[in-house]
């Protein structure tokens, strides 16, 4: 059966607010949470962007909910470090945690002053940082002199059961790609035809694990309201790569979205007031196959949203 989760923002939600929002999606029967792991959010308009590592630690202490987080090893974490978050955060909430490895966008990256790589350097970046990773929660003392540079390092804390590190893909390329690493599969909503196709992508070339899905999403109790917030919140995170990964500053993505439409938001966040219509679209993805369905009201008030969907959408789609 799928599980239905929610999805932490913070690049729109103070941390406070997001903890607490996390306690009562679990009191209103939401399976499990995920959350972003950003430097910058994608808009002046969303103005947040807090450190998810330690909001990890009191999320899974506030909550029984199991956790993940998106991250991008490389340039802004180094490997080794990610594997001691990795590893301290699974050896304190066993099997409660999993990370979702990427490549990463130059709007967070760029902190660090290092050169942005072309993508394929970036996913060979990527595919290193995963090797480090895993060897450092295996117990091995790890040295590389590649396009990652690790001296001696050792991981003395760790969990007994290495936690899942799943592949962040939204390509079928990168789909099949991640087969070969990955201990399952992450992407966002997208038409029906794309999201088939990545699955089998990922599961055509030996991809194992779980098959995850995060879908954005708008709901209030009017039509215009919903649309107001969606437009307001993700008209910048409508573009496709490579203006995704490329672009700098928040200040760049509300430049180049300042004439987004409604019409254009709604390509690829789930606009509706609704309820029946959000039941639908989410059983429509589970009828593809996605094991995890995260959702993500792309609104900053995630209070109506979990309450809403936690006494009527939820309870339909089990």
């Amino acid at each position: 059966m799928t599980e239905y989760g929610i999805h932490a923002s913070h690049e729109q939600i103070p941390p406070g607010a997001l903890l607490d929002a996390m306690i009562a999606a679990e009191r209103a029967g939401f399976d499990a949470a995920m959350c972003s792991d950003h430097f910058s959010p994608w808009s002046s308009r969303q103005g947040q962007s807090g450190f998810a590592w330690s909001w990890l630690g009191a999320a899974l202490q506030a909550t029984n909910l199991s956790f993940g987080v998106v991250n991008a090893p490389g340039q802004r974490y180094h490997p080794a470090i990610v594997a001691q978050a990795i590893g301290t955060l699974a050896s304190m909430f066993p099997g409660r945690f999993w990370a979702a490895l990427g490549s990463g966008e130059f709007s967070n990256e760029h902190i660090t002053g290092a050169k942005w790589p072309r993508k394929e350097v970036r996913n060979a970046r990527l595919r290193e940082s995963v090797d480090v990773i895993r060897d450092l929660l295996d117990g091995q003392e790890v040295s590389r002199d590649g396009l990652i540079t690790v001296d001696r390092a050792r991981l003395w804390t760790r969990p007994e059961v290495t936690p899942p590190l799943i592949g962040a893909a939204i390509s079928t390329a990168t789909a099949a790609w991640c087969a070969e690493w990955a201990d399952g599969l992450v992407t966002v909503n997208a038409p029906e035809e794309h999201l088939r196709a990545m699955i089998a992508a990922y599961r055509g070339a030996g991809g194992r694990g779980p098959v995850c899905l995060q879908v954005h999403l708008s709901w209030a109790g009017s039509q215009q309201e919903a649309e107001t917030i969606a437009h307001d919140q993700w008209r910048g995170n409508i573009f496709v790569p490579p203006v995704c990964w490329d672009l700098a500053t928040a200040e760049e993505f509300d430049v180049v979205s300042e004439h987004v439409t409604v019409e254009q938001v709604a390509k690829v966040v789930n606009i509706s007031a609704d309820l029946e219509r959000h039941v639908e679209w989410l059983r429509g993805y589970a009828a593809l196959g996605f094991d995890r369905i995260y959702l993500h009201h792309v609104g900053q008030d995630l209070g109506p949203f979990v309450e809403a969907f936690g006494a009527k959408v939820l309870p339909a789609l089990r």
